[in-house]
């Protein structure tokens, strides 16, 4: 019987295979389980002039922040705890993105049709409201079956997604046992290739040990690679391993008030390798831990 090759990648790995101008979905919700290392190592990189897609929290805060967005696909830009990231806010405001913003369900039901492969799926969601309005491209379609007019909402095709979940096999099949999916398994099938970071690597037959099969939504033909990155959604909350780093995720937001705040956030956290980071963010001195 063939042995099936393993997908084991480190970060620094998967943004070799990413390109400047590409469409990229980052998986997760506000601030919850999203894949911050794979972020982090974008920042580490020269990627420019990306297309980014997500339920955004501080993934697309600290890419606005570093300008490595032109163009923003999303549902919201929320940390939870703080109502609207700062960075993003002041990107909007400014100009420097293209911002594209969809109801929730818009959101979803557009990469649902890209994972179907389909050009557009119809639905209510929208009908009515600003989403429709000024210069959006949106269209509707009459049911030919009842005469209904539904917003025909368009596929968003990815060229990569980049989700973190709380186990995945080496193969690429991947499991969360938090909450809530989040449609990372959605955002897997909408690309044309998906990365997934997790905070272990087990054996196939450990990820049934302890948890429901329905746990198991991200299938290993859907995964590209798979990167270990245990406290990878750091600062975002990854449960049941661990919550929230509330006091790391107000100093990010104190630094959008200061005028050189983002470089020097970025020279303390951001410029080395992920073990850096790790090592800065569990450091006793680290202001994320220490102030409040």
């Amino acid at each position: 019987m063939p042995v099936r090759p393993d997908k084991l990648m480190t970060e620094d790995d998967v943004v070799a295979e990413l390109s400047s101008g590409m469409t990229i979905g980052i998986g997760g919700w506000a601030s919850r389980r999203k894949p911050m290392s794979l972020v982090r190592a974008i920042l580490r990189s020269e990627l420019r002039n990306l297309t980014i897609v997500s339920f955004g929290g501080p993934d697309v805060g600290m890419l606005c922040a570093a300008g490595r967005v032109s163009r923003l696909i999303y549902g919201f830009v929320s940390l939870d705890s703080v109502p609207l990231d700062p960075y993003f806010r002041a990107a909007r405001q400014a100009g420097e993105i293209v911002s594209i913003e969809y109801d929730e369900g818009m959101l979803y039901w557009g990469l649902y049709a890209a994972a179907c492969r389909l050009p557009f799926l119809p639905t209510r969601a929208g009908l009515g409201s600003a989403a429709m309005g000024g210069d959006s491209e949106l269209r509707t379609v009459v049911s030919p079956y009842d005469g209904e007019e539904l917003v025909a909402m368009p596929a968003i095709r990815l060229d990569a997604a980049l989700v973190h979940l709380n186990r995945a096999d080496p193969y690429g099949n991947a499991q969360y046992l938090g909450p809530d999916i989040y449609f990372d398994d959605v955002f897997c099938m909408a690309a044309e290739r998906a990365y997934v970071s997790c905070e272990r690597v087990v054996s196939t037959e450990d990820l049934l040990n302890g948890a429901h099969p329905a746990t198991l939504r991200i299938n290993r033909m859907s995964v590209h690679g798979v990167v270990p990155a245990p406290n990878g959604a750091h600062f975002t909350s990854c449960v049941p391993d661990y919550d929230r780093d509330e006091r790391a995720q107000s100093e990010y937001v104190r630094s959008a008030s200061e005028p050189d705040g983002w470089a020097e956030f970025s020279a303390r956290y951001l410029e080395g390798a992920e073990a850096g980071y790790q090592a800065a963010v569990s450091a006793p001195s680290s202001l994320a831990h220490d102030q409040v």
